[in-house]
């Protein structure tokens, strides 16, 4: 039960999110919250187009502190909100996080081999219909149901 009780908490927490993020061109990534009582962590992701600056993560902390100061949301008396990027090698989990990233490299691990292979590095060329496209190598591209994804990264070009 306390797991549904925390989703329905995160859950809430990212709509305010997308509220405090309203018209500032930023989108909310990813929400998480960890731990209890004076040592509850609440972690917001935030990315736009262009990157995340130290501003957009100040800009964010303060307007997503006060709706939730407002709306009590958060349990217990204590918590530290920590508002920022999700980094270079973010992780993919949701259909939108593929999108964004279409024509970038990516690395999948897989649930169950595709084509007998049990991870796929390369160049994500589509994603549409819960299906990537990942083209391996030039001229050759593996499709990959997005239900066999078990865990997903942008990839860093070097």
């Amino acid at each position: 039960m306390p797991d549904v009780v925390n989703n329905e908490v995160v859950n809430r927490i990212a709509e305010l999110g997308e509220r405090a993020a309203s018209g500032t061109g930023i989108e909310l990534w990813e929400v998480q919250l960890r731990g209890a009582g004076k040592s509850r962590l609440l972690r917001v992701y935030i990315d736009k187009q262009g990157g995340v600056t130290h501003g957009d993560c100040e800009l964010i902390s303060e307007r997503l502190g006060k709706l939730l100061d407002e709306e009590d949301v958060v349990p217990g008396d204590h918590y530290t909100l920590e508002v920022s990027s999700p980094g270079a090698e973010r992780k993919l989990s949701k259909p939108r996080d593929f999108e964004r990233v279409v024509g970038q490299k990516i690395r999948v691990f897989l649930r169950e081999p595709v084509e007998g292979r049990k991870s796929v590095d390369g160049k994500l060329t589509a994603c549409a219909h819960e299906v990537l496209d990942v083209e391996t190598a030039p001229g050759q591209t593996l499709q990959v149901p997005l239900s066999q994804v078990q865990k997903a990264n942008l990839k860093l070009e070097w």
